[in-house]
């Protein structure tokens, strides 16, 4: 499923947004000019490497540096090739808007920080031994998709479901389109389909671990007395 739009509308400019497409967009870049081998050096160091932490004698003999621990905030934004940079960015544009709106933007980095360091950590705990570092924007990505799982659970979610070669484009309500989006990554998770060569690219612990922080924390991070939710009957935002 590839979310093409929502119903929500924005009324003030996503800076935060914005500014974490930029950044992500600059790193990819980067990436883009390094050289195969120095490319591989440096997803190591800032990407998030599960046994370099739970293993300090493996750590040792491959010669990762001490520490080592901003790879839990660099490592969201990384990206694993175009698609996987491109996905992320899309996903992001569309749903982080209102969430930003809801939070504000100060609140609205330190909730998608944190649910990138949720995500990680989800990551770390169900595959504490593997050697391939995950990278990329989607676990903090799924936190801000629980976020809006919670604060906006009358909106709309235009989707594309491709049928093998017939595109099958349906209007969703987010609950639904989010919920079984959450119940895939869960599935995948529990089914251990993913190999650890596998795991930078398809992290699903991470997926499952990013949403459920932004779905627990969300709320946490609205204004003072502040009850936000659309009612897409009216297209207004409610708040109290």
């Amino acid at each position: 499923m590839i979310p093409l739009r929502d119903n929500v509308p924005s009324t003030r400019p996503p800076l935060v947004t914005w500014t974490l497409i930029g950044l992500c967009t600059a790193a990819f870049l980067y990436q883009q000019l390094l050289p195969d081998r120095v490319l591989l050096e440096f997803v190591h160091l800032y990407g998030v490497v599960p046994a370099r932490f739970t293993n300090p004698t493996f750590a040792a003999r491959i010669g990762y540096p001490e520490g080592g621990y901003a790879s839990f905030l660099t490592y969201m934004f990384l990206h694993g090739g175009w698609l996987h940079y491109l996905l992320n960015m899309w996903v992001l544009w569309i749903f982080a808007d209102n969430v930003e709106e809801a939070l504000g933007s100060l609140r609205f980095i330190v909730f998608y920080l944190l649910c990138g360091l949720g995500a990680a950590l989800a990551h770390v705990l169900f595959n504490p031994n593997a050697p391939m570092p995950v990278i990329g924007a989607s676990g903090a990505i799924a936190g801000v998709m629980g976020g809006y799982f919670r604060l906006f659970p009358k909106a709309r979610v235009v989707t594309l479901i491709p049928i093998i070669i017939i595109p099958w484009i349906v209007e969703l309500p987010a609950v639904v389109f989010l919920g079984i989006w959450f119940l895939m990554q869960l599935l995948s998770g529990l089914a251990g389909t993913v190999s650890a060569g596998q795991a930078a690219s398809v992290a699903f612990w991470a997926h499952v671990g990013g949403f459920a922080v932004g779905l627990a924390l969300v709320r946490v991070f609205l204004p003072p007395g502040c009850k936000f939710c659309f009612d897409p009957s009216v297209r207004r935002y409610d708040r109290e």
